[in-house]
């Protein structure tokens, strides 16, 4: 009988462990999601020499930026999505993937068939009151705010105090309660707080330094950002957590927060949104990409018609109207309903997602937090400046 050096097998174990975690992790970076946040971190990661791979429960690339061509019209799939920034840096690293035409947000209200200028402007103002001054614009608001007085205790009575009744009761008051699924009076006065209003004819919504669409459409844009890394669709992580982080040393994790901790905290809260599109024998349906419908009794908030994102002469034309509704699970969550309720559920969630040293939380739904395409950009190479540099 020979004694063996505890240590010499504690040796062989750990050589032994070592060795199938090399066998198991053929990756770097396991990034969760290809929507615009995944593919910034995939592509820096990659550019650095980490073997990255990405993964999605979508048969696309793209989340929800993603664009599918329909009668040679590169139609939103997920919804319209405007590119605008002032931020120098985002758009200069964006276009290194994508040239962008020069769209121009300048959404119509149409309420009750009359059709007004978004954002509230001249043209608007005189459409709703016939007076053709700035001046007279002015007065026209002044007058109408005063009905608030105090400090506006909901949406309702901020948007009064910004731009009056008249305007209020026409071109906010429908459209909100339907995205919001509540009423106004019920829902918080921060959500409009910026409510743009101009006494100029100036049409343009973003009034950013930097807009526009690109051209060949968003998953063109993403399969550049994408290209040379491996890309798994119609992967469920959280279906196979457990297999596929034995894959990579590190997770980039962009789906529900909540989702990730299988809502053990509760679950956040999100309006969601329905599609229905269809092709049109015509070249054109509304003359604008964006239509807003303001009044209460038509269903859907908006139409838009997606050729005007890049200037379309193509014989038909495809529409989506969208339904706004409220998320319950199975549902694509779109807009996180960032009331006090659910910041501190929040920040319940993010304190556990801190605790897991292995993955990095990000994006819309790894963060709930409402992004716009810019912010997310700007979001990401924070991220990946932070890890990397």
């Amino acid at each position: 009988m020979y004694d063996i050096d505890p240590r010499f097998i504690l040796d062989i174990m750990v050589l032994l462990k070592r060795r199938k975690k090399d066998i198991n992790m053929k990756y770097d970076y396991l990034v969760v999601g290809s929507g615009l946040y995944g593919a910034i971190f995939a592509h820096e990661a990659n550019k650095r020499g980490k073997k990255v791979l990405v993964i999605d429960k979508r048969p696309n690339i793209a989340g929800n930026i993603y664009t599918e061509e329909v009668e040679g019209i590169n139609v939103h799939k997920y919804g319209a999505h405007i590119f605008h920034t002032n931020n120098k840096e985002v758009w200069q690293y964006i276009t290194q993937f994508a040239e962008f035409n020069r769209f121009t947000n300048s959404p119509v209200a149409n309420y009750k068939g009359e059709l007004f200028s978004l954002p509230f402007n001249m043209y608007t103002f005189n459409k709703m009151w016939g007076v053709v001054t700035p001046e007279e614009a002015a007065a026209k608001i002044e007058e109408q705010r005063q009905e608030i007085k105090g400090e506006p205790k909901n949406l309702e009575e901020q948007a009064i105090s910004l731009v009056g009744r008249d305007i209020y009761e026409k071109l906010i008051k429908g459209y909100t309660e339907k995205q919001w699924g509540r009423p106004c009076n019920e829902l918080p006065s921060f959500i409009i707080k910026r409510l743009p209003v101009r006494l100029t004819f100036d049409n343009n919504y973003f009034n950013a330094l930097y807009q526009g669409i690109p051209m060949g459409g968003y998953t063109k844009m993403v399969e550049n950002m994408l290209e040379g890394i491996e890309v798994r669709l119609n992967t469920d992580y959280l279906e196979n957590k457990e297999e596929l982080d034995s894959l990579a040393d590190k997770v980039v994790y962009t789906g529900p927060i909540d989702a990730y901790f299988n809502y053990k905290l509760g679950t956040l809260e999100y309006r969601s949104v329905r599609f229905e599109t269809e092709v049109l024998d015509k070249p054109n349906f509304q003359g604008n990409a964006a239509v807003n419908y303001t009044d209460a009794e038509t269903p859907w908030t908006r139409i838009i018609e997606h050729k005007w994102f890049e200037f379309g002469t193509q014989p038909k034309t495809v529409i989506s109207r969208e339904y706004s509704s409220e998320w319950k699970l199975g549902d694509e969550p779109y807009y996180p309903v960032n009331d006090e309720k659910n910041g501190a559920l929040y920040a319940e969630y993010k304190k556990l997602g801190e605790a897991e040293t292995k993955v990095i939380f990000g994006g819309r739904l790894g963060e709930y937090k409402y992004y716009d395409m810019d912010a997310v950009i700007a979001a990401a190479l924070a991220k990946v400046k932070e890890v990397f540099e």
